[in-house]
């Protein structure tokens, strides 16, 4: 696990060694244990590297490294899970004198051998990568299929400084002499709608994200946007469909298959040179991945987790009483508010532009957590995705099951009526049943409800309403620019005939990467933590898609196939309970503790000044979940983290111009 970055130009530089260094010095903090720079200023390339050495901790591990036939250089973030397996069908056919075990040297020799889109079809891991190829003058960026790990590219500066750039993180890209980028209205506008912004796009004009699974090439002397080429070496599209077309009927060999895959994925993913543990939160998933991890071990399991003290949020007894019953050597960390408020100040650089998934919050602080104790630690992420986890795949198909059945006109006359019926006698009745049916903000929910009837035509709209916080268009966002996303638009799920699987489909080629990979890996890299994560082995997704349907949300609930492998493990009494997510109680902090700090991000002249979002709104928005009346928080944390990474990004610009004079 690591940083990487570099930078192309079209002729010849002079400054690159300075260039590259300023940019590998930025992603310090994803490698503290070796820093690298490779530069051939002839052909006008540069590569750099940060090193969290995790396998062959010796110098033979150090980057960029060069193939043994001198062809290629290559600065590598992530780990090859299988190389050990690769290095032995090289051998077959290569005489290879290694000069250490690190997965590096593998990849460099499986792209001699078998090219670049060969050697990746067979890797097994996570990865984003920067290869230099000598002998064609080309450039190859590739990330691996699911996108765990970050990639960005673009183009940067102006003149005899304009040059393509790429690095794991956008703090690499800034610190290229004469970034001048632009901040893109039309992704503030998708940030305010997801919570992310959603690849390609990215914060700035003119940079991007690559997509999992892509390779993309640059050559010759040009920087255009017309020479590059960018392909898929694997989709997760092609293979849902593949799965769903070719089901796995028997529920015995489905489980047994699915068992013997996941299993294997988790041993490999066991190797390491460095201390090792797991996050564990007690659910399912996390608890399943523990359950493995604990029967492939000689020794206990180093478990985490974090607790709160607003009940509805804290899943901490739940993890300890697996943590008991597997055995792991278990560790709690509880978050109280000024735990909170000296890691907000962190988030906007931490995430580098902007981010607003709250549960952001205790990531990061159970990272911190376990890296006292390893440096690698073991994630359940992925399994709701692929498991059918998500209550949105529950509810939103069963709402529509009876909505969908009256005529447009009547769902519509029928929101509207909701609408007219004040939102304080809503809320009214809402306390006013008895304690076991009482509702809390009743009329928060009605609202929501109207909405969807009024304006959602299908089961595959109700879940986009589901995944966003605003309409297209609708976002309190200034002057914006409407950029089309891949929910915009019906692309191979709709081949899926089960709204379930196109909800799952559309999660994973989406949310996944773009929120709950981000997420964790920046929340982990900030204190040189690298994390694994046994559900997206590409070969426990093959088969997790095929699985029917049925294998997956059985009676009402979810994840069928994967309790019943966890069951073997962990009695169902310990992990059998509603879903609850790995979220923080913002909306509640924010009329606490974080009041004051939200209330100077969000003051109107300040918002007025920015320019980017609209002050009215937003300004109704904190004056409804204030009152109590509303319960805006995703709104609100949204709005939020984007004053205050805007308020960073000021800073930075500052700081990199005050540099610039300096040189």
């Amino acid at each position: 696990m690591c940083g990487i970055t570099g930078l192309f130009k079209a002729g010849a530089f002079d400054a690159g060694a300075n260039c590259i260094e300023r940019m590998t010095r930025a992603l310090g903090h994803r490698g503290p244990d070796g820093a690298g720079v490779w530069i051939d200023s002839e052909a006008g390339i540069a590569l750099g590297h940060r090193r969290l050495a995790i396998v062959e901790l010796s110098e033979r591990g150090a980057q960029p490294m060069h193939s043994a036939c001198g062809r290629y250089v290559l600065t590598f973030n992530g780990e090859i899970y299988n190389h050990a397996a690769l290095r032995a069908e090289l051998e077959k056919t290569e005489r290879i004198a290694w000069r250490g075990t690190s997965d590096t040297e593998t990849l460099l020799a499986g792209f001699a051998a078998w090219g670049v889109r060969g050697m990746l079809e067979k890797c097994v891991g996570m990865f984003a990568l920067g290869l230099w190829d000598e002998a064609e003058r080309r450039l190859t960026l590739a990330r691996d299929r699911f996108g765990e790990k970050p990639l960005y590219y673009g183009w940067a500066g102006r003149g005899e400084r304009r040059a393509f750039v790429f690095g794991s993180e956008l703090k690499a890209l800034r610190a290229y002499p004469g970034f001048d980028s632009a901040i893109d209205r039309g992704a503030v506008e998708l940030f305010m709608r997801f919570c992310y912004v959603p690849a390609p796009y990215s914060i700035y004009e003119d940079i991007f994200k690559l997509g999992p699974g892509q390779i993309l090439t640059l050559e010759g002397r040009g920087l255009s946007r017309e020479q590059l080429v960018v392909e898929s070496y694997w989709s997760v599209e092609q293979a849902a469909l593949s799965g769903v077309a070719d089901p796995i009927e028997d529920e015995r060999e489905g489980l047994e298959r699915l068992e013997q895959t996941l299993r294997e994925a988790v041993h490999l993913q066991l190797v390491a040179d460095v201390p090792l543990g797991a996050f564990l939160s007690g659910g399912i998933d996390s608890s399943t991945i523990v359950a493995l991890m604990q029967q492939e071990s000689r020794r206990p399991v180093k478990s985490f987790t974090v607790g709160f003290d607003e009940a509805a949020f804290d899943e901490s007894s739940h993890a300890a009483a697996v943590a008991r019953h597997l055995g792991t050597d278990h560790h709690e960390i509880r978050v109280a508010p000024h735990d909170i408020q000296a890691v907000i100040p962190e988030l906007p650089t931490t995430y580098d532009e902007p981010f607003g998934d709250s549960s952001q919050i205790p990531t990061r602080i159970i990272c911190a957590l376990a890296r006292q104790s390893v440096t690698v630690a073991l994630s359940g992420d992925a399994g709701d995705e692929l498991f059918g986890g998500y209550d949105r795949y529950l509810v939103g198909p069963a709402f529509w099951r009876w909505a969908g059945l009256a005529p447009a006109g009547l769902r519509r006359a029928v929101g509207i009526g909701i609408g007219r019926i004040p939102f304080e006698r809503w809320n009214a009745l809402g306390r006013s049943t008895p304690l076991r049916t009482r509702v809390d903000l009743l009329g928060d929910k009605a609202y929501k409800l109207a909405s969807r009837l009024k304006n959602v035509a299908s089961v595959d709209e109700l879940f986009h309403s589901l995944v966003t916080q605003w309409n297209v268009g609708d976002a309190p966002v200034v002057a914006t620019s409407l950029l089309p996303t891949r929910l915009d638009h019906e692309g191979s799920e709709a081949q899926l005939a089960q709204p379930e699987l196109r909800m799952m489909l559309l999660d994973t080629l989406t949310y996944l990467p773009d929120d709950i990979l981000t997420k964790v890996d920046r929340a982990s890299m900030a204190v040189a933590l690298e994390t694994r994560m046994p559900f997206l082995d590409h070969r426990v997704a093959e088969v997790a898609w095929r699985l029917p349907l049925s294998m997956k949300i059985k009676g009402g609930r979810s994840k069928w196939a994967l309790r019943q492998v966890l069951h073997k493990y962990v009695p169902e009494r310990l992990v059998e309970r509603p879903k609850a997510g790995f979220g923080a109680p913002v909306g509640q902090w924010l009329r606490g503790p974080l009041r004051d700090w939200a209330e100077t991000l969000l003051a109107e002249d300040r918002l007025r000044d920015d320019g980017y979002l609209d002050p009215a709104r937003v300004r109704t928005l904190w004056r409804e979940h204030l009152s109590g009346e509303r319960n805006w928080t995703e709104r609100l944390w949204n709005a939020l983290m984007f004053q205050a990474w805007l308020e960073a990004e000021k800073a930075m610009r500052g700081e990199a111009m005050q540099s610039e004079l300096e040189r």
